[in-house]
């Protein structure tokens, strides 16, 4: 089953989180399939492919909670796009 999670990077006591699109059977830092953005949590920049978070929802991707709220967080932030 693909799981949208986040993957710990970045140094000690200075974390970078990527969003990754991976089998749930992974490891957390493990092999992934895509990665979908990333989050610094020390400097709160969050940027986030929401096109593709879409579409590996829409085919069945479940997503943790903290990978849940995050993407929820940055929708309400962004600015509605209209062509």
């Amino acid at each position: 089953m693909v799981t949208l999670r986040l993957a710990r990077r970045g140094s000690k006591k200075r974390p970078v989180y990527h969003l990754v699109a991976t089998d749930s059977r992974n490891k957390r830092d493990g092999r992934f399939i895509e990665q979908l953005g990333y989050f610094i949590p020390a400097r709160d920049i969050m940027v986030l492919k929401h096109e593709r978070i879409d579409y590996w929802l829409s085919v069945g991707a479940a997503s943790s909670d903290t990978a849940k709220q995050l993407i929820q967080k940055s929708k309400k932030a962004a600015p509605a796009v209209s062509a």
